[in-house]
């Protein structure tokens, strides 16, 4: 059986609407299965799906998945706003500019894009939307930001990445910081440029701001503090070799419980097994196409396809500018269509060999990827996040869609700077 057959029976069963995982499962044991002298049997697919999930960096992602999970149950995205709105909320676009930054940090505590919009996006569009932001607006605004939980560390992403080129997640996390930042203050200056050109209800706005400066920044920070520090204790028990990103996710767990149990007291031990009930229905289908894209990656390497791309594209395109720019098309596309847990594991042994033929650093890369595939979390048909703050607003996704296409242009922007300039990423 051809690749080309592989591939394309892969996308008939996404158009007929079968799960992803269960689609890269039977598109990996078709060759085996119709030619017997294929070397990946179905034994070895089977062994290969079991391997793939043998990984203790692999262990991260559960552990990080029901930190957020915990934080976001706690009201960490509540605090966190806050404090912001409570330094930059009287500028303009201060209050859009506060949910912003709420989604950079809230996305260091959850490491996911769609966590990210359902925590910040469900406190704060009701807030942006009564101080006369249009609702609309508010809710592409959080769409979008959110997408910044893939990109600033840690990263469920960059841990897949690692997974799939063999890169130190470290490494990946160090680079992700300052890519991260950019886009922010980028997508800030935006919606300062939009409060500027429609305005701003200022007298609703400076009610509210006025009534966080009456509790005091002692009191704000006081109960602030622990949400800030999330982040730092994660990041920092990592690059100050205290732990790997594997066993710091596990700290952000009994971190994530501590704060919201005896520190803000918003949990109780009774909602633990709640909790975990719910970690465990959102990681448990991830881990499922987790297995069957590692056997399908292996598959398509023993098909020699990341060859065989590799060869067409640098015969066909010449130049580090234009096969770079021919990539990052490919991976919008995908990131349209795709998840983007699959989506990594898929095409990264496809594109990493090309990348590193045209001398681009395999740590950036892994940036650019991420990036290309957080502005799939914000196109249709997937959008994930689109889909998430819809169900928060009541907007239907195409609308949403249309009002983020400036923010999609920023992203895009910052896309090049990132893909072009590679001190953005490797500075650190």
């Amino acid at each position: 059986m051809s690749a080309v057959s592989v591939f394309l029976i892969f996308i008939i069963l996404l158009v007929l609407s079968f799960p992803i995982a269960s689609s890269l499962g039977v598109a990996s044991l078709l060759p085996g299965a119709f030619d017997s002298s294929f070397t990946a049997s179905v034994s070895y697919v089977i062994r290969s799906m079991l391997g793939g999930v043998d990984s203790f960096p692999l262990l991260a992602i559960p552990m990080f998945v029901l930190s957020g999970i915990i934080m976001a149950r706690g009201g960490v995205s509540r605090k966190l706003f806050d404090i912001f709105t409570f330094f930059i909320g009287k500028r303009r676009a201060g209050v859009p500019c506060a949910v912003i930054i709420t989604c950079l940090f809230y996305g260091a505590i959850s490491g996911s894009a769609p966590a990210t919009v359902a925590a910040v996006g469900s406190m704060t569009i009701p807030i942006l939307i009564n101080l006369g932001y249009d609702k609309t607006f508010s809710t592409a605004i959080v769409a979008v930001a959110g997408g910044l939980g893939v990109i600033i560390p840690p990263s469920i992403p960059y841990i897949l990445f690692s997974m799939a080129s063999g890169e130190s997640v470290g490494d990946l996390f160090k680079a992700g910081i300052i890519p991260g930042i950019l886009i922010a203050v980028l997508l800030m200056a935006y919606a300062s440029f939009y409060c500027q050109r429609y305005g701003e209800d200022t007298e609703k706005i400076k009610e509210v701001v006025d009534i966080l400066r009456g509790r005091g920044f002692p009191h704000l920070m006081k109960e602030g503090i622990w949400a800030l520090l999330t982040p730092v204790i994660i990041l920092g028990c990592i690059y100050g070799g205290i732990a790997s990103p594997t066993e710091a996710a596990v700290i952000s767990v009994f971190y994530a419980l501590f704060v919201s149990i005896v520190i803000y007291k918003t949990l109780k031990m009774k909602d633990i097994v709640a909790i975990c009930s719910e970690a465990v229905r959102t990681y448990g289908p991830l881990m499922f196409i987790l297995i069957a894209s590692t056997a399908f990656s292996r598959v398509l390497t023993l098909m020699q396809v990341p060859q065989t791309i590799s060869g067409w594209i640098l015969d066909t395109f010449s130049g580090a500018v234009v096969i770079m720019i021919v990539i990052n098309v490919f991976l919008l596309i995908v990131g349209m269509v795709m998840d983007t847990s699959p989506a990594i594991l898929i095409t990264t042994p496809i594109l990493l060999p090309i990348v590193l033929e045209i001398g681009m650093d395999p740590i950036q890369f892994g940036i650019v990827m991420v990036i290309n595939l957080a502005i799939g979390f914000v196109t249709p048909p997937i959008g994930v996040n689109l889909f998430v703050a819809s169900s928060l607003s009541d907007i239907p996704v195409m609308e949403i869609a249309k009002k983020a296409f400036p923010l999609i242009m920023i992203f895009l922007a910052a896309l090049l700077l990132i893909t072009f300039i590679p001190a953005i990423s490797l500075t650190l």
